[in-house]
């Protein structure tokens, strides 16, 4: 199936950011674009407002004032919605609303011709439901955008019950066409992005209100450990608070409020006091002007330890021993058949995080996962209430000697970044097994539609066969709520590697 040819029209009904967006991405492809908005005089606004950005583009040396010329004569303000009846693209931008968006399609059905394609850029409703009431609903599908429209690579091309293959083949090549990363996936909940990025925000807010670290905290972890690009906290403030609660409301919602998307109880107060993000001045941070940034939790210097012994593998967390050699601190062998752990010179124990509590294991640190240990800039450590204080003081001592800074947060099984990937995983399997979307497409939409340093089954190969699986049942046996629980995908696929692996 091939894209639209250049010379169809293509028009956007609702002239707000993002539907401004898809007519800038539209018509910078080389497509004559209509604009239309039920309010008069805003499909002019919004015409003017494009011309504008166009202008910029060339003051950047991004666009030729050529092409910016001809973009600008392809654009055309549409008075009323018959004058896109000769378009073979429509795509709606309008307000978030079944009953708005459902009664729109209705009437572009009877303007357009029957093979033009109808697509809603909706991120929270059914496509399914949007085009279940169409004559045709065969040639309707979702195109979701990400905001900024013009930047962001990723689509989602979003099939409904109904839609045809065909219809969503065209829309997927029309968007490669324009530049744009196209993914495919299934009408379901959040689509592929707002599905598997929920735990992203959960687990965060949840070591949150268990009083495992705060905010400034927790996001520095995520940044220098994780390797995400901003932390939970930090990225709602600057998304809404409302915007962000919302989507994760809809999904659990749509999941007929399945416990893996239970809303938090803390961004809902947050919400309902009116602390919105950087849009009112307050959220979890303070951005008001002058306003000082808190700071994340870190440990003061400690001694390095003269030598730690390794005793088993670390698993996803082997290659701290040649850190540590190269810190000049002596690595000595311990039990090569020992459970993978550092024993430091005091006798206490320092362990890769796996979903337990500190306090189950006599004498011993938890250490966070890290994206790379080599290249991470912080490292979470948590223990026990009877951990000794020279343990921890070691552990601090060991990570600074490596050149990173120490966060010591509460005894929160799985810690922060090894929960959050963990979880992340976990949704991606299910989405699999499900039919949402390809390990591909998946990996690609998280990567490009919400800036993930890996994909979540690049991060399932890097981490082991069975790593996510056996993190989060010991998460699942320590809160049996059902938050936790591995999914049935996940099962299968930890026991299906571990047959492969052990077949001679």
């Amino acid at each position: 199936m091939t894209a639209l040819d250049l010379s169809s029209p293509v028009a956007v009904v609702g002239t707000g950011t993002m539907g401004q967006g898809i007519a800038q991405v539209a018509l910078v492809a080389g497509h004559p674009v209509r604009l239309y908005d039920a309010v008069p005089g805003r499909a002019r606004e919004a015409a003017d407002a494009i011309g504008a950005r166009l202008d910029r583009l060339v003051a950047k040396e991004r666009l030729t004032a050529a092409d910016r010329d001809a973009a600008r004569a392809r654009l055309l303000p549409a008075g009323e919605l018959s004058d896109l009846a000769d378009c073979a693209l429509v795509v709606e931008a309008v307000l978030e609303r079944l009953d708005v968006k459902q009664e729109l399609f209705g009437a572009l059905e009877k303007i357009v011709s029957d093979d033009c394609l109808l697509a809603t850029n909706t991120s929270s409703l059914s496509v399914t439901a949007i085009g279940g009431a169409l004559r045709v609903p065969g040639r309707f599908v979702g195109l979701h955008f990400f905001n900024p429209a013009p930047l962001l690579p990723l689509v989602e091309v979003v099939s409904g019950f109904a839609t045809d293959a065909d219809c969503a083949a065209r829309a997927q090549e029309t968007a490669r066409a324009w530049g744009k990363s196209p993914v495919a996936c299934a009408d379901t909940p959040g689509f592929i992005v707002n599905r598997i990025a929920r735990p992203f925000y959960a687990e965060a807010f949840a070591v949150y209100e268990a009083r495992g670290a705060d905010p400034a905290t927790v996001d520095a972890v995520l940044r220098e450990s994780g390797g995400f690009r901003m932390g939970a906290f930090e990225l709602t403030d600057l998304i809404g608070q409302d915007v962000n609660e919302s989507v994760t409301h809809s999904v659990w919602q749509s999941f007929f409020h399945d416990v893996r998307f239970t809303p938090s109880l803390a961004q809902r107060r947050l919400v309902e006091s009116g602390r919105l993000g950087r849009k009112s001045g307050r959220g979890w941070y303070d951005h008001r002007d002058g306003a000082e940034r808190p700071a994340p939790h870190t440990a003061g210097p400690e001694p390095a330890p003269a030598y730690v012994v390794a005793d088993g593998g670390l698993g996803p967390a082997s290659d701290l021993l040649p850190l540590i050699r190269e810190a000049g601190i002596e690595v000595r062998e311990g039990s090569a058949d020992g459970d993978g752990r550092l024993v430091l010179p005091g006798g206490g124990h320092l362990v890769l995080a796996d979903g337990r509590t500190a306090v189950e294991r006599r004498d011993t640190v938890q250490f966070d996962l890290a994206l790379d240990y080599r290249g991470a800039n912080r490292i979470a450590l948590s223990a026990g209430p009877d951990t000794p204080a020279r343990t921890v003081g070691e552990a601090t001592g060991l990570f600074q000697a490596l050149g990173k800074r120490v966060s010591v947060i509460g005894d929160v099984p799985g810690m922060i970044v090894a929960r959050t990937v963990a979880r992340i995983i976990d949704l991606a399997h299910d989405a699999v097994a499900h039919a949402v979307a390809t390990e591909e497409d998946i990996d690609t939409a998280m990567r490009l539609g919400v800036n993930y340093p890996l994909g979540p089954f690049e991060w399932s190969r890097r981490l082991g066969r069975d790593w996510a699986h056996a993190l989060l049942r010991q998460l699942h046996e320590r809160d049996p709520s059902g938050r936790h629980a591995p999914s049935l995908a996940l099962y299968r696929h930890a026991r299906a590697t571990e047959k492969r692996e052990s077949t001679p």
